[in-house]
């Protein structure tokens, strides 16, 4: 369809639109209320045919779920109102084809419902300020890439979720993230996994606080990830005591220390294939099991390569301090 023929298609249905709306103020004088419903029903499916025609600019996109995509990705980053998207799909189920665009197509979009979920969950703070005021019936689609990986994922969350052996949240969320080791998982993920629990987000933190998983955030020590999203970075389990690291101690220690090794400066910007160094730890330099406590001052940064040669040879603070200045 050529933009004179948009033109001329939208003026037409406009025509139409102003004759459904004169026949319905027609009716209102007579007070009958069916009739008057009756006549607003072609208006509404007139108003539906303009505005699944506006994000194509005259062109087709016949499936409302590639029409919300389009518009989406029109404006990248932007927070966009449930009301748009409902007049671009023009369907009342909106939402249940954003859905399928974030679990099932693997587009980095987040919701105003999973941002509020995961405030209240604790792992959500200034670092993603620019999202943090995201109303519930807002959505952003974070970036134009989508990740292709989650179409492979989304088998065995749909199997997972469906489990009937499993009614603890937490071991639900963990099983996945397991299975899930080093990849970037968004919130909307584990909330659909969760199957409603509004909890979600609060049991996904508790993995990392009170039960040693190494599940990190942007807030919680990982600032290269994308707002939102969530990593299982080992398969192991922390040990008791760093279990008690707070995470606001935990982020000022590799603020202080760059977000890098202090041995050898690696980060995980710089992080290659086949590279053993693929963590970043926290040591304490008096060790806990001779009473050294979770301070900032007890705490310095290692990647797992390093932080694994300082217990290996049980370097004690002095010791610790001259390897970190040698240069081998």
């Amino acid at each position: 369809m050529s933009s004179t023929q948009y033109r001329q298609s939208v003026e037409k249905h406009l025509a139409e639109l102003e004759d459904f709306l004169q026949r319905f103020f027609d009716l209102a004088s007579k007070g009958d209320v069916r009739a008057q419903v009756l006549a607003l029903i072609p208006a509404f499916k007139t108003l539906r045919r303009i505005g699944t025609n506006v994000v194509g600019g005259g062109e087709t996109i016949a499936g409302a779920r590639d029409r919300i995509l389009a518009y989406l990705k029109m404006h990248v980053g932007q927070p966009i109102d449930s009301d748009e998207l409902m007049v671009v799909s023009g369907i009342s189920e909106f939402a249940r084809r954003i859905r399928e665009l974030r679990v099932e197509f693997g587009w980095p979009i987040i919701s105003g419902v999973s941002v509020k979920e995961m405030i209240d969950g604790g792992d959500w703070g200034t670092m993603t300020a620019q999202y943090s005021d995201l109303k519930v019936s807002q959505y952003v689609l974070l970036s134009g890439e989508n990740d292709r990986e989650a179409a492979y994922r989304w088998n065995s969350l749909n199997d997972l979720r469906k489990r009937g052996d499993i009614n603890s949240v937490k071991e639900r969320l963990l099983l996945y993230l397991l299975d899930n080791v080093g990849k970037l998982i968004p919130g909307d993920e584990l909330a659909y996994l969760a199957n409603g629990k509004k909890e979600w987000a609060r049991r996904t933190r508790e993995l990392r606080t009170e039960d040693g998983w190494q599940v990190k955030t942007k807030m919680s020590g990982r600032s290269d990830l994308p707002a939102g999203y969530y990593v299982l970075e080992s398969n192991i389990q922390a040990e008791p005591h760093d279990r008690m690291i707070e995470d606001s101690i935990r982020i000022e220690v590799l603020e202080r220390d760059n977000f890098s090794c202090r041995k050898c400066g690696w980060s995980y910007a710089s992080a290659k294939v086949g590279d053993r160094r693929s963590l970043l730890e926290l040591h304490h330099i008096q060790y806990h099991a001779e009473k050294g406590k979770n301070t900032i001052e007890n705490l310095i940064t290692l990647c797992n390569v390093h932080h694994d040669e300082v217990h290996r040879q049980k370097m004690n603070e002095i010791t610790l301090f001259e390897w970190l200045s040698s240069k081998k």
